[in-house]
Formats: C-alpha cells, sequence, structure tokens
C-alpha cells in the first residue's frame, strides 16, 4: 500500500524554492519502495534515524543520497560511516572523535552538523551556544581531519506557540551567522509542524516526513 503523497511532496518543493532550501525527505519506518516512488520524481536526499533499518535499505538502493537525522550513538557509527552523506545530530565532542575515526577507515572527510538545544524541552540533545562557541574554537577539533562540520541543526519547542518557535529559530540563525562561510553554510531546521516558520527564519535544509509519507508506521 503506497503512503507516498506526491501533491503534498510537489506543493513542498515548490514551497522551498523561493528560501532555495534543501528537502530532507524522513523515510524512517517507510518501505523502499515509498522512497522509490519519490526517487522517481527527483528526490535524491533521505533521512534515516535507525541505523540498521538505514544499513539495510542502502543494500537496496546504494544511490541515494542518506541523511541519518536521529541521536547517533558511538558504538553504531561504524555501521554507517562508509556511505552516510551528512550526519545532522552530532551533540558530543566524543561522537565527533568518532565519526572522524571511523571516517579515516573508510578513508572519506564526513561532513557533520552539530545539534544546537534551543527547545524548552529537556528531552532534546544537542550543544548551549557557549558549548558550540568552545568547540568550534577549540583546537581539538582542528586535529579531526577526517570531519567536515558544514552548519548546524535545531529542533523547535513541540508547542502550538509560534512566537516562541520563530524565537528559537531565530536564535539558532544569529548564532549561525557568526560561523557562516562558504564551507559552513547548512542551517537544518523545520519539520513538518513548523518548517514554514524555520524558511521565514533562515533555514538552508528542512526535514520532513509525515506530510510526505503520511503518519509513521
Amino acid at each position: 500500500l503506497q503512503m507516498v503523497n506526491l501533491k503534498n511532496y510537489e506543493n513542498i518543493v515548490t514551497e522551498l524554492k523561493p528560501f532555495n532550501a534543501k528537502l530532507v525527505a524522513i523515510s524512517k519506518t517507510k518501505s523502499t519502495e515509498d522512497i522509490k516512488v519519490l526517487i522517481n520524481h527527483g528526490q535524491n536526499a533521505f533521512g534515516e534515524n535507525y541505523v540498521q533499518e538505514l544499513v539495510e535499505k542502502n543494500e537496496i538502493i546504494p544511490k541515494t543520497e542518506w541523511h541519518f537525522v536521529g541521536h547517533l550513538q558511538t558504538n553504531k557509527v561504524k555501521f554507517v560511516s562508509s556511505f552516510i552523506h551528512l550526519i545532522h545530530g552530532v551533540d558530543s565532542l566524543s561522537i565527533l572523535k568518532e565519526i572522524n575515526k571511523q571516517a579515516e577507515k573508510s578513508k572519506r572527510i564526513q561532513k557533520c552538523l552539530l545539534q544546537i538545544h534551543i527547545a524548552k524541552e529537556e528531552t532534546k540533545f544537542g550543544f548551549s551556544f557557549e558549548e558550540a562557541d568552545l568547540l568550534l574554537n577549540s583546537n581539538e577539533i582542528n586535529t579531526l581531519n577526517n570531519i567536515s562540520v558544514n552548519g548546524f541543526m535545531g529542533m523547535s519547542t513541540a508547542t502550538d506557540n509560534i512566537t516562541q518557535i520563530r524565537k528559537e529559530f531565530s536564535s539558532l540563525k544569529i548564532f549561525f551567522d557568526k560561523y557562516k562561510s562558504s564551507d559552513f553554510s547548512i542551517l537544518s531546521m523545520g519539520m513538518t509542524s513548523d518548517y514554514k516558520i524555520a524558511l521565514e527564519e533562515g533555514s538552508t535544509m528542512v526535514r520532513i516526513g509525515s506530510a510526505i509519507f503520511g503518519e509513521r508506521n
């Protein structure tokens, strides 16, 4: 049973154009058949957050640009390090070191985003602005030759308060602008419920699942 809503997908692609933002279609728990439907419509970037599911999907559709959008555990990095395009949720120096180690083995430079904690919920992961500043200005990060930190990722509070969501995204955009360069150019913020606000606040990449694939299986 195909759940892909192509009309919604096409509308979202059209909405992103004026903002020059990239769509990562969140395909976790969705079938490779559904993913192929979108690939046939020109979508190439897909987001997963379960390592084993991602590895299995990559074996079936290997030419896909995979993004890891969940909380990646240190002991799982090795399973995805040979093929993952971008890791969105890097939230500690220890995970960065492990990504660097595995990327070195795979003879790759691994692209990463630092996850910044902007939400009011304690359950969300991420660096504070201060911690990210310290890390990005540390000598230690310069010794990690097989990673490339290309920007930030942030998740807003799960709330109906649009003012609060806007404020959270805006705070991350201001912080992002401090570091923005040709290499540091990705600001991944916005999901199905709040991507329109994220775009208005300067997001360059949105992560949308349920609006395209329907609710999670």
